[in-house]
């Protein structure tokens, strides 16, 4: 069976924290998009696991894999899984042979880019990880795949032309010196680097046919779950573009990212994961967006900063068009909605329920960024609840969420016509209330 998992937001809803909380029925985590630009954030045993590559399951033992969806940078992989090993994990990472990897330039292009839009304030806000710059030369078809590590000769043949041709649009186009780079265009030296990668991951036979090797562990009776980073309104077709991620966090690409079926997917869960509040790091409109006193309040209660940039995160009241763009987008069979603790002892709770624009009354995200940006939400409030100990409330279940937390999680539900599977009360393992397993 497959359970898929997917940001319903802009990223930053608590996947990797649903992604473990169902792990102990979960054989295999695969990561289908995206690169280090990730952050996920697991709390277990009073244990804090930030992960930006590594699939959310390995701190429960599961065996991760990240599939050809992804762009995978080696040095942030196995910073990553030594730092897990150091911590007493023994992290089982496998890598999609049609992955695509980062190389040094990639970050440097990256960073380019963005300086360059900064002089006319369009910067997309990127994390300078390399990961759009790696994209391009993946539809480009000039791109180095994993499978490429592993081909010494096949290597040096796309080094030669990639890093050329890199590195003139880094001179030539963005008006910077190369030299200057560390290394970042030197063709030998990333050639014995890429070679150094090469021969880690086959002496701990990492790689590996993705869709092959998923197939055949359901075959045998395995649970896998298909993990998105990001959210549906950061994906390059369906968000709001170009304030965008690079790749496709929506369901749909679960099965081009990882090598299954359509139908193996689309026969099991859909799961979108929402923060009770909205957040967002970057450029970008943000109808419900707030600032002063309750941004602050919120920013601080929730923890607010980015996982990988450690950037302050813009915070909002919780936007229903958006989410119901997600739930047909997505085709969501259940939600989880986090981070219900941090919105107590607010007054008041309000929700962007619909939008006005040019007189028209709007339910769902339109189709262009512009148009989005002429948007001003129409707002509904709720009564706001009291503190509550998560642990007890995660214990007790449903019926001991304080009344008007109730009614603010059965609005939701009913205006996506959408379940919630999960309500998270806490940051910790134990701290959410499960109403209903994806697995069982």
């Amino acid at each position: 069976m497959t359970v898929t998992i997917v940001g319903a937001q802009l990223g930053d809803e608590g996947k990797g924290g649903v992604v473990d909380l169902f792990g102990d029925a979960t054989d295999v985590v695969v990561r289908y998009q995206g690169g280090d630009n990730a952050g996920h954030t697991v709390v277990a045993g009073g244990e804090e696991y930030k992960l930006s590559l590594v699939p959310s399951g390995v701190v429960r033992g599961k065996t991760g894999v990240l599939g050809n969806g992804c762009v995978i940078n080696p040095e942030t992989l196995f910073e990553e899984v030594d730092a897990l090993r150091e911590r007493g994990l023994d992290p089982d990472v496998r890598l999609a042979k049609r992955a695509h990897v980062i190389l040094p330039f990639h970050r440097e292009l990256d960073g380019a880019e963005e300086a360059a839009k900064a002089d006319s304030d369009s910067e997309i806000g990127t994390t300078g990880r390399g990961i759009g710059p790696t994209y391009e030369d993946k539809i480009g078809r000039r791109g180095v795949r994993v499978g490429d590590l592993l081909n010494e000769d096949a290597l040096r043949d796309r080094l030669e032309y990639l890093v050329e041709a890199k590195r003139a649009i880094y001179e030539d186009v963005y008006g910077f010196d190369a030299s200057e780079t560390d290394g970042a265009f030197d063709i030998d030296a990333i050639h014995e680097q890429c070679l150094a990668y090469a021969d880690r991951i086959r002496d701990e036979d990492l790689a590996v046919n993705a869709g092959d090797y998923l197939a055949d562990r359901i075959a045998d009776g395995d649970n896998v779950m298909l993990e998105g980073a990001q959210g549906t309104s950061l994906d390059i077709d369906h968000g709001n573009f170009p304030y965008v991620t690079s790749s496709n966090p929506t369901a749909g690409y679960a099965a081009t990212g990882s090598g299954l079926g359509p139908t193996t997917v689309g026969q099991g869960e859909i799961v979108g994961i929402i923060k009770a509040y909205l957040s967002r790091v970057g450029s970008g409109p943000m109808p419900t967006e707030l600032d002063g006193d309750q941004a602050e309040y919120i920013r601080e209660e929730g923890g607010e900063y980015g996982t990988v940039t450690g950037r302050p995160r813009r915070v909002g009241w919780l936007d229903m068009p958006m989410l119901r763009h997600a739930a047909r987008a997505n085709g969501f069979t259940g939600i989880a909605i986090n981070h219900l603790d941090v919105l107590a002892e607010l007054d008041e709770v309000n929700v962007g329920h619909a939008y006005e624009r040019d007189g028209e009354r709007i339910h769902t995200l339109p189709a262009t960024t512009e148009a989005w940006r002429d948007c001003d939400p129409v707002m509904k409030s709720f009564d706001g609840w009291s503190a509550f100990d998560p642990a007890v409330v995660a214990d007790a279940g449903y019926s001991a969420l304080p009344d008007n937390a109730q009614a603010y999680v059965e609005y939701v539900e009913a205006e996506l016509d959408t379940p919630a599977y999960v309500l998270g009360v806490g940051p910790g393992r134990e701290e959410s209330i499960v109403r209903q397993n994806p697995f069982e």
